[in-house]
């Protein structure tokens, strides 16, 4: 089992390589078609950690905006996932060679960061559009990481980040979570909702903003992944950062989670997978 992916996806949108402050210590970063977050105030004086690592073979650009933002040979206290995706995870390898730091992941994501365990391959009838029919060929394998891997602190908070807190999600996959702070209500999602249509290439291209639940041709369960939403929701939350898509805030965002609980089961479940959920989905 490899610790990286071999191959750069020939991917993107109109947004990549564009950062965003979404708060004075939460940073935005488009890797092509996904995001990472850094959090941490832009001065090497104070830790910073990095959320998640981006597509195949984007370490050097990663790098070159963490140090862009943190100064000369920046290196975070740790990189923390919210899943374990390729999409999410191409350059860790790369990043903690360089950096040497430990990496986090919930428990349940562990068996696919070191080779134990394999994600289900994409499913191309999921959600329609030019992405989900390509999607069972995107890599889809565990990868075994050669480095520092650690479990979330089982009580909920976040490693170097005394503020947030990790709230397990899953869905999408058996260990994904999600970040916030209450006190001024960010939210790192991940990929336990998105504002965009990622199984749409031309919307993935443009990146219109639009609320979905997770990306459908890798969700491994739908129940989970409803109640998921509808947790964050209940959150509040007063700007979002998620895994695909751009920010968004204050009233659109309240306004745009709580539609998406209300249509979730009739918008969200592939069609191949809506008859044996959709009962239980209400």
């Amino acid at each position: 089992m490899d610790s990286t992916y071999e191959h750069a996806i020939p991917m993107t949108s109109i947004t990549s390589g564009a950062g965003l402050c979404v708060a004075p210590d939460l940073y935005s970063y488009t890797v092509q078609i996904a995001n990472i977050a850094m959090i941490g105030q832009p001065d090497t004086a104070n830790p910073w950690i990095l959320i998640d690592a981006g597509m195949p073979r984007r370490a050097p650009v990663i790098i070159a905006e963490a140090e862009a933002r943190f100064g000369p040979r920046a290196r975070p206290q740790a990189i923390v996932l919210t899943h374990g995706h390729f999409d999410h995870v191409g350059a860790l390898q790369a990043l903690i060679d360089d950096w040497n730091v430990p990496v986090y992941a919930h428990e349940e994501e562990l068996p696919y960061l070191t080779g134990e365990r394999d994600y289900p391959p994409g499913n191309a009838m999921a959600g329609g559009g030019l992405v989900s029919t390509v999607s069972p060929f995107f890599p889809h394998h565990g990868i075994r990481i050669h480095g520092d891997l650690r479990a979330l602190p089982s009580d909920g908070s976040v490693p170097f980040l005394d503020d947030w807190q990790w709230l397990h999600t899953p869905g999408h996959t058996p260990g994904h979570v999600s970040f916030f702070r209450p006190r001024d209500g960010a939210l790192v999602a991940g990929d336990a909702f998105i504002t965009v249509k990622q199984e749409s290439l031309f919307h993935v291209l443009v990146q219109d903003i639009e609320f979905n639940g997770p990306p459908a041709y890798f969700t491994m369960d739908w129940e989970q992944a409803y109640a998921s939403v509808k947790r964050l929701a209940e959150l509040r939350p007063n700007f979002a950062v998620t895994g695909h898509g751009r920010p968004v805030g204050g009233e659109v965002l309240r306004r745009g989670l709580n539609d998406l609980v209300d249509r979730f089961p009739t918008t969200e479940v592939p069609p191949n997978d809506r008859t044996l959920h959709n009962h239980r989905l209400q």
